[in-house]
């Protein structure tokens, strides 16, 4: 962005011309944190103007040729301490006299024994000497006399100050009666030697120009002209160099401030431009070039401290309404105008001037916090701080002297804040209201976005109380929580009740839900008033609810009905088995709970403020829950009967009805705490007043006396049904485990058995003494396994059948086991038992967790191996999980068998294209890379490395990357495969070996972050293995599954590399 339009281009020139005028004729000593090379400020004022080489290049040409300033030193003798007393009183009447003297002349003669007495009067001409009043009778004059002194060059010019005892004509009797003490007397004797008149000596200050400063403060030692008093007191002198008659158009044209303003402005605009391209917030701070520059152009023009910073002030404060930067920066130029306000420095239209400003920076400020919701989003960083920042300017600046004697009108600045935070709260309604107005014109429609619209009022409501309300409170003691909230709830009343003027009883159900949520958020938004500090007569939402009295029916039903609805589905799905280790009770009844909660939290959601209305909505409610509680336990008991109808097992039946019986007495519970839940307390305060106690009870707690009553009279029906003891074996259920059909889940395969044994064994733990007992488990632990392995011998190669066996026999341990109180682990795990276990579990496996398995053993087989009679191959492998990346790089093979024999040789000779040179003994390795099992990786392929020719320790050097999830490095089995083949270019390559690199020890792969390259990942040497020819069980297990197209490939590819294989049985 480029402020430069801000002036035309012929005031930018202008301007331009002024700031190299002031840097081209610079003067004095450049201060310790101003930048001293001009070539600097030349460059940088070229940027901050925008100007071009050759625009440069011209302007710079003309300032050259423009007449020089008349070069100034602006002195100010302030005042002396500790000088001579020369007079008979032992006080002086001193006075100074001043000058340049424009010779070239080093002011310190250190080799002249004695000085010059009168150097101001000897060297300079008269007319340029300057001289201050007597001070009479002291030896601490105080003077604060300003002399203007001009001066051709800074190079060549020096200041002289001397200091005169002012010696009048005075008679000796007139001496005599000033006289105090002998030295009085000497003092007599000694100016009766003296020529009548004649003025003393008292001291001088010499400063070379070029050794000062642009503008210096400072105390002077009184330089004596002999040794004889060589302490002879100091000098405060202030100087300031200064020019006259600039030959610049805007010198000429325009007063010194303005210029200086404009200057400013230009400057401080490039500076916050600069902060913001490099996404900094301007804090106010200017480089030391602008610094230097606006020094040196303030001081060159004179201007006084008040006048520069009232320049500043105009600039920021312009500025500040056009560029985004802290207005704390505005706080500095506040605090000085105060300080140093008077009213008659300023010339009419400098007053008019700042006037404009005030008023235009209050107008703008307000335009802000009008729209502080968007100027200020709390989205953006520090912008809580922006706005307290501009609150604090704002409310200095109207406090400020220069504020009232120039404004005409005073502002009330609080009731300009709060009529601005109302129609600003007002246009943002508007904002959003039309923003998150329907594309298609429904009630449902209207109802979702009134819904969404308050959703968005209660959130700026919240921000206003919780975040921005302090700002205000402590600013300008406003409370904007209570202008916003005032102002909102009574757009929302009646933007709401224009909505809902169609609204009827005949609404659809998408229409009623829509309501009920637009119900809720008027309910968070009308309690919000409880923030407000105090009210003053009701609100427009005081009575929002009876815009809603013809939806309530809807929702009330809508809550049955889902209710309901669920309650039925979880019958449907309720398998009458306890949900938990430590429940008696099964499923359903934990979504019965839900639905009741549901209902409750209806009525809590509800609210409703107008008692009778609210007792009949209570009496409604208890009358659907009572319904739905008579529902439930005539359809439970129909699910009991129609599982038990559909298994034909009669301790299965029993062992349901005793589900139904729980379920049932858990029922009745949750209607009991239905007073407590729905706070009948509190509803009988609410309604005493209008219903009868009565009523209540005849109507509420009768309803719910009914209901609990049915329950018990259903808890007897079902327990008169538990009549028989079922008797059935193990024998049998384990048969009739193995031949039931395979579509069925190997856990409801076993529910028989193991309700079976649940009933028999507890009926024999209650008639038993505990150590028989335990014989008899035994006996039956070890008949079970028999018959366990009988029928596993007896099975097809089917996976379901193996399934249903595995499943039985970890469940029969569990069962005997008995969480400690049954047989001991170690009697369990009997020899028999873990072979058995062991051959289910593979059985039963898919064939994709057998080749997982596969895998998982080879990797165990070659951490096992320590031999490398096949050779080696080393690697190095990292993970990166930013990149979800593998790299691999295969280094190089060691101690490879030698493939290419002289008989091999022989053969290969023939071959079109084989090396007849190969010598006897080596081979021509490569290296395939696969990630393992297939399944795991279906979208990797295989990689390869180059083919080393006649080489038994090949060095490979490659790298590989894949991109594979870290979860699926982490799986059983998940490996890399490392494949090393001497190639045959005709017939199929040889196996040299294989060795397998598990990928969950990969480098990198429970890494935070990326490791930071492959070079300080260690390499990995992998020996070379081949496999067995014959005898893996999982292989044997996968070839079995003729059906199986993945289990044959995977044994056929491993049959293919058995045959390669060197080993021997």
């Amino acid at each position: 962005m480029d402020l430069s339009h801000r002036f035309s281009k012929q005031e930018l020139a202008l301007l331009y011309e002024e700031v190299l005028y002031t840097i081209w004729h610079r003067l004095g000593k450049p201060e310790h944190h101003h930048v001293a090379d001009s070539q600097e400020l030349y460059a940088y004022v070229q940027k901050a103007f925008g100007m071009d080489a050759e625009e440069h290049s011209i302007i710079m040409q003309q300032v050259k040729e423009l007449e020089s300033p008349i070069f100034c030193l602006k002195a100010t003798v302030k005042e002396a301490k500790g000088i001579l007393g020369k007079d008979v009183s032992g006080f002086s009447d001193p006075y100074c006299l001043l000058g340049i003297e424009t010779k070239s002349q080093d002011p310190v003669h250190t080799d002249h024994k004695k000085r010059m007495k009168a150097v101001v009067k000897d060297l300079i001409p008269e007319d340029q000497i300057h001289r201050t009043q007597v001070i009479s009778q002291t030896l601490s004059p105080v003077w604060d006399e300003t002399f203007i002194l001009e001066f051709e060059d800074v190079e060549t010019a020096s200041f002289h100050l001397d200091m005169w005892d002012s010696d009048m004509v005075e008679s000796v009797r007139h001496k005599l009666g000033e006289l105090t003490d002998l030295h009085g007397l000497k003092r007599i004797f000694k100016d009766a030697r003296k020529d009548k008149g004649q003025d003393d000596f008292l001291g001088n200050v010499v400063l070379r120009l070029k050794d000062l400063h642009c503008w210096d403060d400072r105390w002077y030692q009184l330089e004596p002209r002999t040794e004889t008093y060589p302490n002879r007191g100091q000098c405060h002198l202030q100087f300031l160099l200064t020019h006259k008659k600039r030959a610049t158009t805007s010198s000429r044209t325009q007063p010194s401030y303005t210029v200086h303003r404009h200057l400013l402005q230009q400057l401080v605009s490039y500076e916050i431009l600069q902060h913001q391209a490099g996404s900094i917030s301007w804090d106010g701070e200017l480089s030391r070039h602008a610094s230097t520059v606006l020094y040196l152009h303030a001081t060159q023009k004179d201007l006084s401290d008040f006048h520069q910073v009232m320049a500043q002030w105009l600039a920021y404060s312009k500025l500040y309404q056009s560029l985004e930067f802290n207005s704390n920066c505005l706080l500095h130029q506040i605090t000085s105008i105060e300080y140093q306000w008077v009213q008659e420095r300023l010339r009419p239209e400098q007053k008019a001037e700042l006037a404009e400003s005030f008023q235009s920076l209050l107008t703008y400020g307000i335009s802000l916090v009008r729209r502080y919701r968007i100027i200020f989003p709390l989205s953006v960083p520090r912008s809580t701080e922006r706005l307290q920042s501009l609150l604090r300017v704002l409310v200095q600046m109207c406090k400020m002297k220069a504020f009232h004697e120039l404004c005409v009108l005073s502002p009330d600045l609080p009731q300009m804040v709060s009529t601005a935070l109302k129609s600003g709260t007002t246009e943002w309604f508007h904002m959003e209201k039309q923003h998150l107005k329907p594309m298609v014109k429904s009630m449902e429609e209207n109802g979702k976005a009134l819904s969404r619209l308050l959703l968005e009022v209660i959130g700026d409501l919240q921000q206003c109380q919780k975040i921005w309300n302090k700002f205000f409170i402590s600013t300008l003691k406003l409370n904007l929580f209570s202008i916003a909230y005032l102002e909102l709830e009574s757009l929302v009343a009646e933007h709401v009740q224009e909505q809902l003027r169609e609204v009827d009883s005949s609404m659809s159900k998408p229409t009623a839900e829509s309501l009920f949520q637009l119900y809720m958020n008027l309910q968070e938004l009308y309690r919000m008033k409880n923030f407000l500090p105090k009210r003053d007569g009701p609100l427009a939402l005081s009575n929002f609810h009876q815009w809603f009295k013809e939806a309530v029916p809807q929702w009330l039903q809508k809550a049955y009905t889902i209710a309901l609805e669920r309650a039925q589905r979880a019958i449907q799905m309720d398998q009458l088995t306890p949900f938990g280790e430590h429940n008696k009770h099964s499923t359903s009844t934990v979504d019965l709970s839900t639905c009741y909660a549901q209902i409750v939290k209806t009525w809590q959601q509800l609210n409703w403020p107008d008692p009778e209305e609210a007792f009949m909505i209570m009496v409604k409610l208890v009358e659907d829950m009572c319904k739905i509680a008579l529902m439930y336990c005539r359809l439970i008991k129909e699910r009991a009967e129609a599982l038990s109808l559909s298994e034909q097992n009669e301790g299965e039946a029993a062992n349901r009805l005793c589900i139904v019986v729980n379920n049932i007495k858990q029922l009745r519970l949750l209607i009991l705490k239905l007073p407590s839940q729905l706070d009948w307390v509190q509803l009988v305060e609410r309604t005493e007043a209008v219903i009868d106690q009565q009523q209540i009870q005849h109507t509420l707690h009768n309803q719910l006396d009914s209901a609990v009553s049915c329950l018990d009279h259903e808890v007897r029906d079902v327990v008169q049904a538990l009549a028989t003891k079922l008797e059935k074996g193990i024998a049998r259920h384990i048969q009739e485990l193995s031949s039931s059909n395979d579509t069925r889940e190997p856990e409801d395969s076993i529910i028989p058995l193991m309700k079976f044994l649940e009933s028999e064994l507890q009926y024999l733990n209650e008639h038993l003494v505990q150590e028989n007992f335990k014989s008899l488990l035994t006996l039956l632990w070890h008949h079970t396994l028999s018959v366990l392995s009988a029928a596993a011998g007896q099975q097809v190669p089917s996976t379901q059948c193996y399934k249903k066996l595995h499943c039985a026999l970890k469940s029969l341990e569990l069962c005997f086991y008995a969480e400690g109180c049954g047989l001991p682990l170690e009697t369990l795990h009997a020899a028999a038992f873990l072979s058995l276990e062991s051959h289910l579990a593979l059985c039963s496996s898919t064939s994709r967790k057998l080749i997982q398995k596969y895998f998982s053993n080879r990797i165990q087989q070659q951490l096992d191996t320590s031999s490398e009679k096949y050779g080696a191959v080393t690697i190095k492998a990292l993970y990166r999980p930013s990149e979800q990346k593998l790299r691999v790089e295969v280094l190089n093979a060691v101690n490879l068998i030698p493939l290419d024999s002289n008989a091999v040789l022989g053969r290969r000779g023939r071959r079109e294209g084989a090396d007849i040179c190969t010598p006897p003994g080596s081979s021509d390795p490569f290296v395939q890379l696969t990630l393992e099992p297939r399944h795991q990786f279906p979208e990797v392929v295989a990689r390869t490395t180059q083919c080393k020719r006649n080489e038994l320790h090949p060095l490979f050097d490659e790298a590989f990357d894949f991109l594979i999830p870290p979860e699926k490095c982490r799986q059983e089995g998940a490996c890399l495969l490392l494949t090393v083949f001497d190639y045959d270019t005709l017939g199929a390559n040889d196996l040299e070996g294989e060795a397998f690199f598990p990928l969950c020890h990969l480098p990198g792969l429970d890494a935070d972050e990326d490791q930071a390259d492959t070079g300080r990942v260690p390499q990995t040497r992998l020996p070379l293995t081949h496999p067995k020819p014959s005898g893996d069980e999982i292989l044997r297990l996968l070839e079995s599954r003729k059906g199986d197209k993945e289990a044959q490939a995977f044994v056929k590819l491993r049959k293919q590399r058995a045959k390669q294989s060197k080993e021997r049985e």
